[in-house]
C-alpha cells in the first residue's frame, strides 16, 4: 500500500505492506538510519520519533496509521548547514552517551519534554524520561543534557 508522510520536512510515498511498522518503514524504506530498533515491544525508547509534534515509539505504529503525519527523525533535528539542534548540543556538552544506541531515541523524547513541559525541574526529567532505557550511563549526564537543552532550547525560541 502506498503511504504518503511528511518526513524531516520533506514529502515521501513508500510502497509498504499493511503491516509495516514506522521504524522499518524509516529505517528499510527512507534509509533513516539513526531511528535505532531496540526491544521491538515499546519498552526501551530507542526507536522514540516526533509525530506530529509528540512523541511516539516508531516500533508501536503502522506506517499505514500514521498516512499523512508530520514526522520527525533525529536526522531532521540538526539544521540544514549541520548546525545540531540545542538538545543535541547539550548532549554532546554534557557527555550525556555512552555507547550511544539508546541516544537518539533519548534526545528525540527530551525535545518532546521540554517543548510540553518547559518549566520540568531534575525530578520531573528523571520521570518524563522514564520510558527511554539507558544501559550505560547511570542518566546522571543525560538530565544534566536534558536540563542545558531545555534552558537552550528556550533561550532560541
Amino acid at each position: 500500500m502506498q503511504v504518503q508522510l511528511t518526513v524531516n520536512g520533506k514529502q515521501v510515498s513508500v510502497d509498504v505492506p499493511p503491516n509495516t511498522l514506522l521504524v522499518q518503514t524509516i529505517r528499510e524504506h527512507l534509509h533513516l538510519t539513526g531511528t535505532h530498533v531496540g526491544c521491538d515491544t515499546a519498552q526501551c525508547g530507542a526507536c522514540t520519533v516526533i509525530l506530529n509534534g509528540r512523541a511516539v515509539k516508531s516500533c508501536n505504529v503502522l506506517a499505514a496509521q500514521v498516512a499523512g503525519a508530520e514526522i520527525t527523525t533525529i536526522e531532521g533535528l540538526a539544521k540544514e548547514d549541520g548546525t545540531l539542534h540545542p538538545m543535541q548540543a547539550a548532549f554532546k556538552e554534557c557527555h550525556g552517551l555512552q555507547c550511544g544506541f539508546c541516544t537518539t531515541g533519548m534526545v528525540m523524547s527530551a525535545v518532546d519534554l521540554c517543548t510540553h513541559h518547559p518549566e520540568a525541574d531534575e525530578t520531573e526529567i528523571r520521570e518524563l524520561l522514564e520510558g527511554n532505557i539507558c544501559r550505560c550511563t547511570g542518566y546522571q549526564n543525560i538530565v544534566k543534557a536534558v536540563a542545558l537543552g531545555k534552558a537552550n532550547m528556550a533561550a532560541t525560541a
